[in-house]
Formats: structure tokens, C-alpha cells, sequence
């Protein structure tokens, strides 16, 4: 029986978790997760594929784990789930005290400075996990990308059908920006510091004379800060949070150079 029909099956009926072969599935899943060989999500052409049964693994994983004492050093942890091993065998640079959760994948090139990276998210080669920066559960992180201090990618688990987290490759995001419930950020973006997208957010294209609106994602290359809209309520008009397209990386330069040019041209903080 294939592994996802395996874990189909015990989705609808958790009773089959006392079995062994539907234990062996969930942890080879797991296990696949880890090298990379499977991921929650995928892109598809333009589009992205959410691979719902995958998630549904990573759900049964937590009951079928038993709670244990981990000792590393003066340090002690009571967890179910394991870290991952072997960085160096892997090629990725894991400076203390960051901790990745075995079932989550890094590439060769990776950087994690002091930061977290959970199970089921998925890291691809060159990008960098600056300090105190969280990748959650099933986010999807592509290759080159610079998640900044304190930036916080949140974890989508359920419902099994929704989008994780999407940061595609070569994007920048900036200091303290806050991306959760599967938001989008398309290729090459720049997320200035201190942004807050969510799924369903506004984020309002204003560099022509008409606004466009995009809600939970941002287009390739697009240049990003926080904004606020005017919205009525019954008790009278307030300020709403929103996120600002404010320009684009210029194509006649090279990523670096181009980042360059967004600091200074648009003063954007990161």
C-alpha cells in the first residue's frame, strides 16, 4: 500500500495508529520531509501545489511521538520531537544556539544564526536565518533568501487544504516583519522592516495614480513598507494595518546592487 494511502486511511480513522505498518508510514514521511525528497508544498509552473496528505502525516506524527528528556551540554529539553543531526555532513552553517526540528529541511548553503526552524518548513540553498528569525511549520523558503532579525514566518498546519508560508527566491525580508497564514511573497521582493502580512491582507500597489490591491501577496520584485487604510466601523473610522507596494528592484542591476538602490532611493528601513 502506498504511503499516502496509508496515511489517508489513518487520517479517518486514528485507531489504525496502534498499527505498526501505519507508525512505519508516518515516519518514513517524516523521514522524507527531512531530506527534502518530499515537501508540503511545491511549485507547479506559476503555481504552487499544496500536498494536503503530507501535512496530514505531520499532524499524525505528534500522537504517534512519546515525550523524552533530551540532555545537550548544561541544557535540558522534555520534547517528543528530535533535532536535526549532521550539519556538517549537510553543508549548513547552524551557529548556537540555533535549533532546527528533524522533519524540517535545509539545504546545502543554508545559514542559521541563533534563530528556530520548525518541522515540515523546507529551506532552500543560500538563504540565511538571521538572528531570532522563526521559520514555522510547512513554510516554504526558496534559495537566496535573507529572513532578517526577529522576522517571524508562522506555521500553517491546519486546515490541511490551506497554503503554507511562501517566500520565494532572492527575496529580503526585512527586521521584525511578521508573514503568517500563508501569505505569498513572490521572487526578488523586499519586505522593509517591521511588515505585517497575513492571508488576508491588503497590500495596495501605489506607485501610479491608481491603487491596486493584492490581498496576501506580493508580486516579484515588488518593493514593500507598513501602511495603515482608513476603515469605518460602528463606533467611527480607525487606522488599519496594511502593507505599501512602493517600487520595484530595478532589472538593470544585479540583486545586491539593486537591494542598494532600494535603501537609498526609497529610504525603505530594513
Amino acid at each position: 500500500m502506498e504511503l499516502r494511502q496509508i496515511i489517508e486511511q489513518a487520517w479517518e480513522n486514528r485507531e489504525l495508529l496502534k498499527e505498526n505498518n501505519t507508525v512505519e508510514a508516518i515516519r518514513s514521511v517524516i523521514e522524507e520531509l527531512d531530506k527534502g525528497r518530499l515537501r508540503v508544498a511545491e511549485p507547479k509552473g506559476e503555481e504552487w501545489q499544496v500536498n494536503e496528505w503530507v501535512k496530514k502525516a505531520v499532524l499524525l506524527y505528534f500522537p504517534i511521538q512519546q515525550m523524552k528528556t533530551m540532555e545537550v551540554g548544561p541544557f535540558e529539553f522534555h520534547d517528543k520531537m528530535d533535532l536535526k543531526r549532521n550539519y556538517e555532513q549537510l553543508g549548513v552553517r547552524v551557529v548556537p544556539h540555533a535549533v532546527a526540528r528533524y522533519g524540517a529541511f535545509l539545504a546545502r548553503g543554508v545559514v542559521m544564526m541563533p534563530s528556530y526552524v520548525n518541522i515540515g518548513a523546507y529551506v532552500d540553498s543560500g538563504t540565511m536565518v538571521d538572528t531570532w528569525a522563526t521559520v514555522g511549520s510547512c513554510a516554504q523558503v526558496g534559495k537566496n533568501v535573507h529572513l532578517s532579525g526577529g522576522v517571524g514566518l508562522g506555521g500553517v498546519l491546519e486546515p490541511v487544504q490551506a497554503a503554507p508560508v511562501i517566500i520565494e527566491d532572492g527575496a529580503f525580508i526585512g527586521s521584525r516583519s511578521i508573514l503568517v497564514e500563508g501569505c505569498h511573497i513572490g521572487k526578488e521582493a523586499v519586505i522593509g522592516a517591521g511588515v505585517t502580512i497575513t492571508g488576508s491582507s491588503k497590500i495596495i500597489d501605489v506607485t501610479s495614480s491608481e491603487e491596486k490591491i493584492y490581498k496576501g501577496y506580493v508580486p516579484p520584485r515588488s518593493v514593500v513598507i507598513p501602511g495603515s487604510y482608513t476603515k469605518k466601523f460602528p463606533a467611527g473610522e480607525f487606522q488599519v494595518p496594511c502593507a505599501l507596494i512602493i517600487g520595484q528592484r530595478k532589472e538593470s542591476t544585479d540583486l545586491k546592487t539593486s537591494l542598494n538602490d532600494v535603501l537609498r532611493d526609497h529610504a525603505v528601513a530594513v
